[in-house]
């Protein structure tokens, strides 16, 4: 089976990609690819709109897209398509979706184009309201694509002709599918107990495990009409006969029966396992990457590798595809409600970020995608991979990752002029509470040799850290600064702490700046056990460390009343110097 390989070595995996895809292309025709006419090379994705389509399902845009990318920076056209797959049954209620309830199980068994939008959608349809948000991140990811509705393609009369072959060849189908039905798939090897999450994730959009047109009484025939009547596809083809293209159908959902001939029929589909091998002939697919839902033995994907030759086509290369997960969640799927999708992600974090996360990982390694307090450590090692790109320290497989990350064969991405830290950024829009002149002022202060003139220079990453802290931080950990001094713990504080408030009261004008307060902070703990403030931590006893816990937690206690909160110099710099006097005892 043309699976592309997958090394485990650190290199660049999309550049590897786009040797092996280019190779395939001109294997399959000679001089097409090079030439000056060329052809463009195609790559594909598949997505259904059943739901919202979630991060896990991103992955499969991504994956092409980045090797799309890197075969358009050399110069080769290609094409990037998405099918749309829209005329795929609406299978079961989505759970969490807003403005939908158990009414909507009416529904099931139509396409998702004939199904209503949920409540309060300005989309004509269920398909087009999950789709149109995809689309919105997509574009803002740089996501170079042309779309494909299959409610288009199979309501046209598209794919008549396919559709014909494949009828008068569904005795070679039918074979190739009971090579796998009597077989039993090889039990998992598990080494922890799956939850509801893992197996809805593995189920995947459900099209894995759809009907494959089995032998009835009257046959096997691999196309399913949708009534006439009731638009639902719960029915069964009684009889079809090749000269006239003839088809007679019955609905077991509302009992319909009718007679049509199928070369001017088209309300119907092949089911999955042709119809996605007879799309792979008819695009000229290279290169298709699918989940595991796809690639398991006796697969669609498998599958369709033997049917794709009754098309007179050929099974694209493509690696199988790893799972996403989002941080305190362990795999996700479309169909449960809730599940972060790529315009959740891009609500709290810069299109460059996203886009690094699936590039640096090869398509078969999983990875998480953090909403929590995470997403601080992930744009710390952007930021110190950006800075080391910028001096030429970066190691070559990390530079190609960030490359893919900031742009695409068009030019980079837009980009916030002053990427200041995330987290400072989190937690200014945390205590100020989106008072944007009092978080300029914080802002400025952070350096004031080269002061931010105004917000729009920090964004849209504040815009992203504030969103951030106001969607996905719980009020309980929202910072509240006291607005009177805690007069009782004040009058407690034996003369060691005592001092050390004196100690930072006295250095707070000297030190008024983000890496000054950072030095002040630290250092009152040392100037107080008798060593410099700019003692090294290898020049320092261990019980230091424990000294400045301490001092932090009581810092702490007095402005904002909890044991832990933002870093301190970023707090005192929000709470301003003479509130922070005031609040210390002064």
């Amino acid at each position: 089976m043309p699976i592309v390989a997958q090394s485990t070595e650190t290199t660049d995996w999309v550049s590897r990609f786009a040797d092996e895809v280019i190779e395939e292309a001109e294997r399959r025709a000679p001089g097409t690819v090079t030439s000056v006419a060329s052809a463009p090379v195609v790559v594909a994705s598949g997505l259904s709109p059943s739901g919202p389509i979630h991060l896990g399902n991103l992955r499969e845009v991504m994956t092409p897209h980045l090797v799309a990318d890197e075969i358009r920076r050399r110069g080769y056209q290609v094409r990037h398509l998405i099918s749309w797959d829209d005329y795929d049954r609406y299978r079961k209620v989505p759970a969490g979706v807003a403005g939908v309830d158990e009414s909507w199980a009416e529904h099931i068994g139509k396409p998702l184009t004939s199904v209503p939008a949920p409540k309060g959608s300005p989309h004509p349809n269920w398909a087009e309201h999950f789709k149109a948000a995809m689309v919105d991140s997509l574009a803002e990811l740089g996501v170079e694509f042309d779309g494909i509705s299959q409610t288009e393609q199979y309501t046209t009369g598209v794919y008549r002709e396919q559709i014909l072959h494949a009828m008068r060849h569904r005795g070679d189908i039918d074979a190739i599918l009971a090579q796998y039905r009597t077989k039993k798939a090889p039990a998992k090897k598990q080494q922890k107990a799956v939850d509801e999450a893992e197996l809805e994730a593995e189920e995947g959009s459900g099209a894995a495990s759809e009907d494959d047109g089995s032998s009835g009484s009257a046959g096997y025939f691999p196309y399913k009409p949708y009534c006439g009547n009731c638009e639902k596809d719960l029915t069964t083809v009684t009889v079809y006969d090749d000269e006239s293209t003839e088809l007679t159908y019955g609905c077991t959902a509302c009992g319909f029966s009718e007679t049509v001939r199928l070369s001017e029929f088209n309300r119907g589909k092949l089911v999955w396992k042709v119809d996605w091998p007879m799309r792979w002939a008819y695009e000229g697919v290279i290169f298709e990457p699918s989940g595991v839902d796809h690639s398991s033995p006796g697969s669609s994907f498998q599958v369709g590798g033997q049917i794709v030759g009754i098309f007179g086509g050929k099974q694209p290369i493509g690696p199988m595809y790893a799972f996403v997960g989002i941080s305190g969640m362990a795999k996700m799927s479309s169909s449960r409600g809730g599940v972060p999708t790529p315009a959740d992600a891009l609500q709290i974090m810069e299109p460059q970020l996203l886009r690094w996360l699936y590039a640096r990982r090869r398509p078969n390694q999983s990875f998480k995608i953090a909403f929590d307090q995470e997403i601080q450590r992930l744009y710390d090692e952007w930021d110190k991979l950006a800075a080391k790109v910028a001096e030429g320290s970066a190691l070559p497989a990390d530079i190609a990752a960030y490359t893919r990350a900031v742009g695409t064969a068009a030019g980079d991405l837009p980009k916030t002029p002053r990427p200041l830290p995330y987290r400072t950024l989190a937690s200014v829009a945390d205590i100020t509470a989106g008072h944007q002149d009092q978080a300029l002022r914080i802002l400025s202060e952070l350096d004031p040799a080269n002061p931010l003139a105004s917000l729009d220079e920090a964004r849209p990453r504040y815009d992203k850290a504030e969103a951030w802290i106001n969607t996905h931080v719980p009020a309980d950990q929202r910072t509240i600064v006291r607005e009177e001094p805690d007069a009782e713990l004040l009058k407690s504080l034996d003369e060691q702490a005592q001092q050390s408030l004196r100690l930072l009261r006295d250095g707070l004008e000297e030190h008024w700046s983000l890496d000054g307060l950072t030095h002040l902070v630290y250092g009152v703990p040392k100037v107080q056990a008798g060593f410099a403030a700019d003692a090294t931590p290898k020049e320092l006893p261990p019980e230091i460390k424990t000294a400045q816990r301490t001092f932090f937690a009581l810092l702490y206690h007095l402005l904002v009343g909890r044991d832990t909160g933002p870093r301190l110099p970023t707090l005192l710099l929000a709470v301003g110097q003479d509130r922070v006097r005031a609040l210390l005892g002064e």
